[in-house]
């Protein structure tokens, strides 16, 4: 018995960091019971055991009595004396009451005891450690998978990462070495203290941007926002009051490296780097990039934006399924609409009035000969330009006026052609 025990100590003292003062503690009050079991009801039954050479001795306290009546509770004046000199009736000694073969009775008794006393201390150990690292990356090997929740081996430990913590598109196998960020430690949960692992919460994202970016890490560049979907795309606005430095190149690193070595760890995940800025307009700007906004509308009261955009860029703002969109608003915490530009499409008649409006209005020609001119297929200045006056001369309303239409087209292409010139309007 001595001797497993010892070895029993001495394993979980060394693989568990569990000091031998505190299992010897939690062992004697596993085996209190056994005692009772062994001795019987004796007064005040305490176990105490050696730590160095692991013998267990069970004491009672006993009442000197002239006649034992019970001898669980007394001890005869005779006795008492032969252990100590002074004792008188009436007075408590305490008294080795260990029975033969107590250890082995010990042993098979306390077995269960013992070990749910030692999971208790270590549960407790694991809340102590742990309690002071929520928030740092972990490294640990895939143990075993309870329903969808992955046990994590961190050594002396174990950890959970439920399911929701996981990335949805992730696939771990047993053995599998993986790192994951400490988001909570349960001092009290169903099987005592308990250390939360996730690889899907955003500040995963971060905190693995502190650990490769030095500037981060210095607090030269700041991390003022990140939204993630994860698995598919994370988005994170960075900012720097050192005007020498240029955050988001910072964190890309010469030639990517810096970023791909994080897109790497979460599985090629896409992460884009913005430049937060307080101006919402250029904010949402640079989150929705590349995508061109045409114009905005801002409602500061209820913090929504909405965004215009030619047709042509519409798909590339929204992101497939939206994604760009959502994470842009989580991003800003701006509740962000983005519309296609409406362009008005002009009719044929429109198109021939706008045309005969605009030759109408230079000076020189009337209403009645620009008419003339569009419906015989000369509506620009530069078409008029490149005609001859016996070009225009059968029109009705041009006639012998040609020569004198022609100059005062070329008058006003000379005028519009001359610094500062402009076109006239009607």
């Amino acid at each position: 018995m001595n001797a497993d025990f010892l070895a029993v100590l001495e394993f979980w003292e060394r693989e568990k960091g569990i000091s031998r003062d505190v299992l010897v503690n939690a062992v004697q009050d596993s085996l209190l019971s056994a005692a009772k079991k062994a001795v019987g009801p004796a007064r005040e039954l305490r176990c105490v055991i050696d730590p160095k050479s692991g013998d267990i001795k069970a004491f009672a306290k006993l009442v000197v009595a002239e006649k034992v009546i019970s001898k669980h509770d007394q001890i005869s004046l005779f006795d008492a004396r032969r252990l100590n000199a002074d004792a008188i009736v009436g007075a408590e000694l305490e008294v080795e009451v260990t029975p033969t073969g107590f250890g082995r009775i010990a042993a098979q008794f306390a077995k269960q005891a013992l070990m749910q006393q030692l999971r208790r201390a270590e549960k407790q150990l694991v809340f102590a450690e742990y309690k002071d690292r929520v928030g740092e990356i972990v490294s640990g090997t895939v143990r075993r998978f309870e329903r969808s929740d992955v046990v994590i081996d961190l050594g002396k430990y174990e950890a959970m990462m439920p399911n929701r913590e996981r990335v949805s598109i992730e696939e771990y196998q047993v053995g599998e070495r993986i790192r994951a960020y400490v988001k909570e430690v349960i001092e009290d949960g169903p099987h005592g203290p308990e250390i939360i692992l996730s690889r899907a919460d955003p500040q995963f994202v971060v905190k693995l941007f502190q650990l490769e970016v030095s500037e981060i890490n210095d607090r030269t560049i700041e991390i003022k926002g990140v939204a993630r979907e994860p698995g598919f795309r994370t988005k994170m606005a960075v900012w720097t009051r050192d005007e020498k430095v240029d955050p988001v190149g910072a964190c890309v690193g010469l030639r990517g490296q810096r970023v791909k070595n994080i897109v790497r760890e979460l599985n090629n995940e896409k992460v884009d780097i913005i430049k937060w800025s307080p101006n919402i307009r250029e904010f949402i700007t640079n989150a929705l990039a590349p995508a061109l906004l045409k114009s905005f509308v801002i409602d500061e009261a209820r913090k929504r934006a909405k965004v215009i955009v030619s047709e042509d860029q519409l798909s590339l703002a929204i992101g497939k399924r939206g994604q760009n969109a959502r994470l842009t608003a989580k991003l800003t915490g701006w509740q962000v609409d983005i519309e296609a530009e409406v362009v008005e499409k002009k009719g044929f008649e429109e198109k021939v009035a706008e045309a005969v409006r605009l030759l109408a209005a230079i000076p020189g020609v009337t209403q009645e000969q620009a008419d003339a001119l569009v419906h015989a297929g000369l509506t620009r200045i530069e078409d008029l330009l490149q005609a001859e006056a016996g070009d225009i001369a059968d029109l009705p309303q041009i006639g012998e006026q040609a020569a004198a239409v022609l100059e005062a087209v070329r008058a006003e292409a000379a005028r519009r052609a001359a610094p500062g010139g402009e076109p006239t309007a009607a």
